[in-house]
């Protein structure tokens, strides 16, 4: 058998210099260590996704030919398979296809095109590429025959995906009439809710059923977004997995008979998920989620040249996640927590907030809101004039004023700190219906959990909370707490107002989330749906009919609100992020 190395990756798009000196790097790597054939992840040179700046800025895909051409230099005693974005020079077709090089002894032997292009949820390949129209050759190499698919090119398996196939070939059966012993998928694909299952059930399923080794690589890194999590691997003729590479990080695989190390996962990553069923728990995605989100952080921070974040620390939910996570990404001493009290925060949050603080030892700081509050008003009250000071204190206005007061102050420290940036700290479940303000709280250079839901933060707190190294950092009070901004009183109650009593319980909001996402739920399917909330709490049909309408309406009023969202991570497997999902702002879901 050849030695063969997989090369798990972490390109930046566009960024041709530094992803070619990556490749060298591991080419000259794989020769030290007498390696036959060297494999790379899809569009490996030019970064994925890159977007449109091949397209207006036209010197990258000169630059990456040069540099290709540099890379097939140094394949004097080695076969290397690089992917790149090579242009069709046809005005009648897409200006590129995706590709990879086979090269060998110095040069480019053979090129191998993608032919199934994904245009759905975070892909958007047919706005570039033209489809291949031919089956790819076969790559001979000491004896051994290997099959070169790219990424989507093995997801039409009939007998696997069955009704769910959404293309008219089979790239796979139809290279397979050529009788390789071995597939190579080279491949760009993100970590989702659920997609490690598939990809897993998959690849081994392909491998049994046509009695061949199947060989996947996979970029690690983080892009705009998406979080590519690597965990390249290999399976036998059986469909038995007999190595994996590293999850979320770059990794340097050699092998010499198409097994190695089964590096560990994490916990429950690869379990399947029923979506057709809801429960609060998350269990078998959390370990994933954390790592997801941590490596997404580091990711960001460090290719754009962060290195410090500031967050606003309320004592609830959503900011001691968020501080929790970038603790653990950039190290406790880059983070700044900063308290920022109105008069009506209660004494249990602003000693929940220091008490986190203290627990995981970052930098804290406590900023009162009542003095710009109370510069603002009069200014305020002057500049609307026919609105009095009793309309003035009943409206939203001073609730969105002391959110967008904080935003204000988060970014003022992170501009006198080189390298620092400020934390949104809204939710998933916020964003939908749009409880969270504009130049506010969703006011940020990064979102951390904007992916995530309120009811899985609880459970992420648990897990973080159980499973970091320091147990329980985020004070119990936290999470049994109902969540709210705390930015106004109950007259009734002489409370501060949670988040439920002005929307849903976030429970039943958020399998509403689910089903909407993952199963195309509308409002007759939800109304007839028996959530799991109304197995525990009575709840008559107009109070359900009443919150499903709240739904429509808040997510309808919130559009605009998605299109605005700082960058993030996306973790679930559907989402609201503009990288996957588009709504027109003017529309209309529901009557």
């Amino acid at each position: 058998m050849n030695k063969i190395v997989l090369a798990q990756i972490n390109p930046i798009a566009g960024n041709i210099e530094e992803n070619s000196k990556k490749i060298i790097e591991s080419i000259n790597k794989a020769k030290k260590n007498n390696a036959d054939l060297v494999i790379f992840p899809e569009l490996s040179l030019m970064g994925y996704p890159f977007g449109d700046i091949f397209i207006r800025h036209k010197s990258i895909i000169e630059r990456q030919l040069i540099a290709l051409e540099n890379i097939s230099a140094k394949t004097t005693s080695i076969t290397a398979i690089v992917g790149f974005a090579e242009p069709t020079y046809n005005a009648n077709k897409k200006p590129f296809y995706n590709s990879v090089a086979v090269m060998q002894n110095g040069k480019i032997i053979n090129i191998v095109r993608k032919r199934l292009l994904p245009n759905y949820s975070e892909f958007n390949d047919y706005r570039y590429f033209e489809p291949n129209e031919s089956t790819p050759e076969i790559l001979e190499l000491n004896g051994e025959r290997y099959g070169i698919l790219v990424c989507e090119d093995s997801f039409n398996d009939k007998s696997f995906f069955k009704e769910d196939c959404i293309y008219k070939t089979d790239p796979i059966k139809e290279i397979m009439s050529k009788n390789p012993s071995t597939l190579i998928n080279c491949s760009c694909s993100p970590s989702r809710t659920g997609k490690e299952y598939v990809k897993n059930a998959l690849f081994s399923s392909i491998a049994k059923k046509y009695g061949v080794n199947y060989i996947y690589v996979n970029q690690a890194g983080y892009a705009d977004n998406l979080c590519f999590d690597g965990t390249s691997r290999i399976y036998n003729s059986n469909g038995e997995l007999t190595l994996r590479a590293k999850s979320f990080e770059e990794d340097f695989v050699i092998t010499d008979n198409l097994q190695g190390k089964i590096n560990d996962i994490p916990d429950g990553m690869d379990k399947r998920v029923d979506f057709k069923k809801f429960n609060t728990q998350y269990k078998s995605d959390l370990a994933r989620t954390y790592k997801s989100i941590i490596f997404g952080i580091k990711e960001y921070f460090q290719k754009n040249g962060f290195t410090k974040a500031v967050l606003g620390l309320s004592g609830g939910l959503d900011s001691s996640i968020c501080a929790v996570l970038l603790c653990d990404a950039l190290g406790k001493e880059n983070v700044w927590g900063v308290s920022m009290p109105s008069r009506i925060t209660s004494d249990e949050s602003k000693n929940d907030a220091e008490i986190l603080a203290k627990n995981l030892g970052i930098n804290f700081l406590e900023i009162p809101l009542a003095e710009a509050i109370d510069v603002f008003k009069p200014m305020l009250n002057q500049a609307f004039k026919e609105v009095n000071t009793d309309k003035f204190e009943k409206s939203t206005t001073i609730e969105n004023l002391q959110a967008r007061i904080r935003a204000t102050i988060l970014w003022s420290i992170s501009n006198e700190h080189k390298q620092m940036l400020p934390i949104a700290t809204s939710d998933k479940s916020e964003a939908y219906i749009g409880y969270a303000t504009v130049n506010g709280d969703m006011s940020g250079g990064f979102a951390p959990i904007a992916d995530v839901t309120k009811t899985k933060l609880f459970a992420l707190g648990r897990f973080l909370n159980e499973n970091r190294a320091q147990k329980n950092a985020i004070p119990q009070a936290i999470l049994e707490k109902p969540p709210g901004a705390e930015l106004k009183i109950n007259p009734k109650t002489g409370k501060t107002v949670c988040a439920e009593e002005e929307n849903m319980p976030y429970e039943f909001l958020d399998e509403i989330i689910w089903f909407v996402e993952n199963a195309g739920y509308g409002f007759d399917d939800l109304l007839n749906h028996n959530f799991c909330y109304e197995k525990h709490h009575p709840l008559t049909v107009e109070d359900k009919t009443e919150w499903i309408n709240k739904f429509y309406w808040k997510s309808k009023c919130a559009v605009y609100k998605w299109h605005i969202i700082p960058p993030s991570i996306v973790t679930d497997a559907h989402s609201i992020n503009s990288v996957e999902y588009r709504q027109p702002i003017i529309s209309k879901i529901y009557r």
